[in-house]
């Protein structure tokens, strides 16, 4: 006979579920799911979201015959914000992001377009943040944006591409695609613009050519000369070796893209960066992408507003109107407009501060509501039973770079221990963050920040360990040694040698010595042993010496006869044909 078999109910929930909604859904009474919420660790309430992977932990926690699955949203993609053009729209100038792997050489060709020299000043070469300016290339204008190589800037380099029209990916002749190329294609082409694939460092030994073309062709990035429709550049930043050509590219891309936008509208745009500067409170940079610019200008970005204080180039002059496609430094914002945030010119300031109020507002609202994630779910279960956290404080220069270094400290957690950022901000590292780090066992890092004289004194005072980097990786390459120090040693055994007991000499509570062959491999001591009968474990204790013959000896090796003196805290009924095993047992310092 058959049998029979339960099907499964399955429910459709979406990717973030309240709990009251999904206790619904589950017909089973909210209390019941809060409580096995709060059993492992998470104090619920009914309004709080968690997410889809967290509910299924949940259902099978209950113990409940339900399938969970994932109700398909309505997919958005992502788009760049790029103002429609009306059809008085003029021609503007393109905004170029030029990215790729570390070390490649991005910023040195950037500095050779410009004339300047700027990778001298970066710390250890890598760009920390975006920068952007103008250059003028046979009467027209470019915007470049330089974009972080490094690893941890996953997030702004993403943003430099949905920024643009054009994306300039940059490959060593010397060193071929690399995983950051491969990572700024991707962004590029999630950002739907037009590539143009620069080959650098051609003047170095070692450059092939061909083989970076071949490596592109296996990304589905096919040159022209291959049949394909990507644009390719040798270049070298040194020589200066076809930058006038490169140059010519992408004005020829911008007259084939016919990229417009209109003068002579309200200004819209995006916030690029956003620090604070001594003397002149908020400072934020930001792309023009439609309409005109000007000082005194009111204008909306996220929660902040502003009346244009200064409006000036990112070169810092000052300007009396900026276009589309123009970078510019903007001051006079109330407070800190955030990296990314759109911005728009409205008519005065009682609509300004309208619209960054019900923004703020809205803020507030959502990031008052906690959204449990799986991740967060197993954290909080795994700090009652045996996660180790390391408390910091975290300041940076820019926004920009602040989240980039919070994101990439948090990627290091694991399941024994983990980063908890109990405080972070923009700016010079003040009294008061040395007080917060004082109170909660926290160290402070800066990134690109000021250690005033005051917050020095009071550290030294408090004994709290202050650390500033300007490269990001040093920073990471710090945390990541502390979180390895907190790591739990791993115990080692190393086997020496065994020795088959052939006589008994004497037997106290706290001495044996016997005699007899060794079997396997080398006694020395001092060291430990383990003394066994058939499979019976009978006791641990110390080897303390060695004798060959009437003479004591450092060791002896297999084959041979000796006598052994072992220490111990019981008495041990030794006899004839029992095995001690000789070993050593060490802590050993685990890393991440």
């Amino acid at each position: 006979m058959a049998e029979a078999t339960t099907q499964k109910t399955t429910i459709e929930i979406e990717d973030l579920i309240t709990v009251g909604a999904l206790a619904e859904k589950l017909s089973i009474p909210v209390s019941r799911l809060i409580g096995e919420l709060i059993k492992n660790g998470i104090m619920a309430t009914v309004n709080e979201r968690i997410d889809f992977d967290t509910a299924q932990i949940m259902v099978d926690e209950l113990g409940l015959d339900i399938a969970l699955e994932r109700k398909q949203a309505e997919t958005k993609e992502v788009v760049r914000h790029k103002p429609e053009s009306s059809s008085k729209g003029r021609a503007r100038p393109p905004v170029v992001a030029v990215m790729g792997h570390v070390d490649h050489g991005k910023t040195s060709l950037l500095d050779a377009i410009r004339g300047a020299n700027v990778v001298k000043g970066e710390a250890g070469g890598i760009t920390q943040h975006i920068s952007a300016y103008q250059v003028d290339h046979n009467g027209r204008l470019i915007t470049f944006l330089d974009t972080p190589g490094h690893e941890a800037f996953a997030a702004i380099r993403e943003h430099g591409a949905l920024l643009t029209d054009i994306v300039i990916i940059v490959v060593a002749a010397d060193d071929g695609i690399k995983p950051q190329t491969i990572e700024a294609i991707r962004f590029a082409r999630k950002a739907g613009v037009k590539i143009i694939v620069a080959i650098n460092k051609i003047d170095k030994e070692g450059a092939d050519i061909n083989r970076v073309k071949q490596q592109l062709s296996e990304h589905d990035l096919l040159v022209e000369e291959w049949g394909g429709d990507t644009v390719v550049q040798p270049v070298s930043a040194k020589t200066k070796e076809g930058l006038p050509e490169l140059l010519d590219l992408i004005l020829l891309v911008t007259d084939i893209e016919e990229l417009k936008a209109d003068y002579d509208v309200p200004a819209r745009g995006l916030i690029i960066e956003a620090h604070i500067e001594q003397g002149r409170g908020p400072v934020a940079q930001a792309l023009v992408e439609a309409g005109s610019l000007s000082p005194g200008d009111f204008i909306v970005a996220g929660s902040s507003y502003a009346k244009i204080r200064n409006l000036e180039t990112t070169d810092n002059k000052p300007i009396k109107k900026a276009t589309p496609s123009m970078p510019v430094v903007i001051t006079g914002f109330k407070s800190l407009p955030e990296f990314g945030d759109e911005f728009e010119v409205v008519k005065n300031e009682k609509l300004a501060r309208s619209q960054s109020e019900t923004s703020a507002s809205s803020k507030q609202a959502n990031d008052g509501r906690t959204d449990m994630g799986s991740n967060e779910l197993i954290r909080l279960i795994n700090r009652d039973r045996k996660l180790t956290e390391f408390n910091i404080i975290v300041k940076a220069d820019v926004q920009g770079s602040l989240t980039s270094v919070i994101d990439s400290l948090k990627a290091l957690d694991t399941e024994e221990v983990a980063v908890r950022v109990v405080g972070s901000g923009l700016g010079s590292i003040s009294e008061n963050d040395v007080y917060l780090a004082h109170t909660s066992n926290a160290v402070i890092y800066g990134f690109n920040v000021n250690l005033p004289t005051s917050s020095k004194q009071q550290a030294s005072r408090d004994k709290v360990k202050i650390r500033l980097y300007k490269v990001i990786y040093e920073l990471i390459d710090d945390v990541k040694a502390e979180l390895s120090n907190l790591l739990s040693p791993e115990i080692v055994e190393t086997e020496l040698g065994r020795l088959i007991v052939k006589g008994i000499f004497k037997t106290t509570k706290t001495e044996i010595i016997c005699g007899g062959e060794v079997t396997k491999g080398k006694l020395t001591v001092p060291a430990l042993a383990r003394i066994t009968r058939g499979d019976e474990l009978l006791a641990e204790v110390e080897a303390v010496g060695l004798r060959r013959g009437p003479s004591e000896a450092r060791e002896v090796v297999e084959g041979e006869m000796c006598g052994i003196d072992l220490r111990t805290t019981k008495r041990i009924e030794l006899q004839e044909n029992d095995r001690i095993e000789l070993f050593t047992r060490e802590a050993v310092a685990r890393e991440l």
